[in-house]
């Protein structure tokens, strides 16, 4: 005899309990909110992490980059050629080793990352409805999260 799945009561969705999917929805709907955020400086949500982490950190290989973002070379060197073509980043060979690729933020790319990093982050804030302490807490979880699943 096979066993089936037990049936949801009616109007239970499944989905509402998978953590995976509430974190999802919710990255989702975090693009929603930083597109006209972004717009009118001109960059993605992807391109706006890579400026910021370039603002912290100038002069990043390529390889520092994606390890910082997550993003393997087939998504990051897409993205690093569309910022130069933009005019906000621009790439050098490393002077000891010329296989690495550094890269770095133009005039115009650190403008552009500092009036995001100015104006981005407590509109974020604001439209999340969390306290700070709350938010706080949450991304501390979820980089807890991260870490345990990206050591499997």
């Amino acid at each position: 005899m096979t066993k089936t799945a037990p049936t949801p009561p009616p109007g239970a969705d499944p989905l509402d309990d998978f953590l995976c999917f509430s974190i999802y929805a919710t990255g989702l709907a975090m693009n929603r909110l930083y597109k006209p955020l972004l717009d009118p400086l001109g960059i993605t949500y992807p391109q706006y992490l890579a400026l910021v982490a370039l603002r912290t950190k100038e002069g990043r290989t390529v390889s520092e980059l994606g390890e910082r973002l997550f993003l393997e070379s087939n998504t990051l060197t897409p993205l690093i050629k569309r910022l130069e073509a933009a005019g906000l980043v621009t790439r050098t060979r490393d002077t000891a080793d010329e296989r690495v690729v550094r890269i770095h933020l133009t005039d115009r790319g650190r403008a552009v990352a500092d009036e995001a990093l100015r104006c981005v982050p407590a509109q974020v804030a604001a439209a999340s409805g969390l306290t700070r302490a709350r938010a706080e807490a949450m991304n501390a979880d979820l980089s807890v999260l991260r870490g345990t699943l990206l050591k499997r």
